[in-house]
């Protein structure tokens, strides 16, 4: 089955080689394609990805407009790309690539999968987007439990990228921005599920990349309103009996009390903290999003409504979680994971 690659970059000259080998070696295959779609600030990351010896074919985008989402779109448009039957793409901030990960990727896909992701442990003090918001959400709308589902590492099959490139341009102008940048993780994820099967790698290490927290508002302003316009349009499966079984695994490291006085300095930023929140204390706030865009709110409104609550929750979390323990964090996530689930399937009258 052929393969193809898909390396999306923004100003990462220390990091990408190391991963075009990586894939490389999980392709190995002359024939397969890795396309580089780059919009960096200069040459330096593409200069890296060219010079790097492999045996695959290459194919190198160079001064793309700026956004993830439009970068993958681009190299998924490649005659290259558009032919192969399994095609994975990888984060390319990535530090120690696992060329293992990448071949399993592909092998679920060539096994049947429409997608197969990525699942390694998250350090408890980041991944606030998916362990708060995506992943419950996600399960509770669509019955899929995606333990990392805005994970950039995947794999899609052939059918499963040519739906992506079919529904992009079936989307309200909004959303379809949104895609184009940190919303197209979910985009890829929610797309997929509706062609074939979905798989989960599981890795038992955290991933080291470059950190998120810097860029929370523009992720959650893009990834979210994607998230609860695609959700909106499914039918969500019925709670399941003796509570919830999702498994959350939140890394354990320490946080130094300066760090952690920045990060809850910087949320703080953002924004004032929503009155009445203990009236709807998390997750309510998030199924309230969720009916409001089932009842025609626009998926953006809804999210710029919700934004404070998830900032109150992020704050919450980093000062209570700081003194639990691994287990307690997990058991607290998987908590919220089930109410969740309860507070879609009741109708919004109900809960007011």
């Amino acid at each position: 089955m052929s393969a193809a690659a898909i390396l999306p970059s923004r100003n990462e000259p220390a990091t990408i080689a190391a991963v075009t080998t990586a894939v490389d070696t999980a392709l190995a295959d002359p024939r397969a394609v890795i396309v580089h779609a780059d919009s960096s600030d200069t040459p330096d990351t593409s200069r890296h990805f060219t010079t790097t010896p492999v045996q695959a074919r290459t194919a190198a985008l160079a001064g793309l407009r700026r956004g993830k989402g439009a970068q993958i779109l681009a190299a998924a448009r490649r005659p290259e790309i558009t032919g192969a039957e399994a095609v994975l793409i990888a984060d390319t901030d990535t530090q120690g690539p696992d060329p293992a990960l990448y071949a399993a990727l592909l092998d679920r896909v060539r096994a049947g999968a429409a997608v197969a992701i990525a699942d390694y442990p998250r350090h408890w003090d980041e991944a606030n987007l998916t362990h708060h918001l995506a992943r419950p959400l996600i399960a509770a709308t669509t019955g899929h439990d995606v333990p990392q589902p805005l994970a950039g590492d995947l794999a899609l099959s052939r059918p499963a990228l040519e739906a992506v490139l079919r529904h992009i341009d079936a989307l309200p102008p909004d959303i379809a921005e949104c895609a184009d940048g940190y919303g197209i993780d979910a985009f890829l994820l929610l797309t997929a599920t509706t062609i074939g099967p979905l798989v989960s790698v599981r890795l038992d290490q955290p991933k080291r990349h470059a950190g998120s927290f810097p860029h929370l508002p523009s992720i959650y302003h893009q990834a979210v309103p994607v998230l609860l316009h695609l959700t909106a349009a499914r039918t969500p499966p019925p709670a399941g009996p003796g509570g919830s079984g999702a498994l959350y695994r939140a890394a354990d490291r320490p946080l130094k009390a300066a760090r952690l006085e920045s990060m809850l300095t910087t949320l703080n930023s953002f924004g004032p903290h929503p009155g009445g929140y203990d009236e709807h204390a998390w997750p309510l706030p998030v199924a309230h999003a969720w009916h409001a865009v089932t009842s025609r709110t626009p998926a953006a409104d809804a999210a710029r409504r919700l934004w404070p609550h998830y900032l109150r929750r992020v704050t919450d979390w980093l000062t209570s979680a700081q003194h639990a323990t691994t287990r307690q964090r997990a058991a607290t996530l998987a908590a919220a994971h089930t109410r969740l689930h309860t507070a879609v399937l009741t109708p919004t009258g109900a809960r007011r």
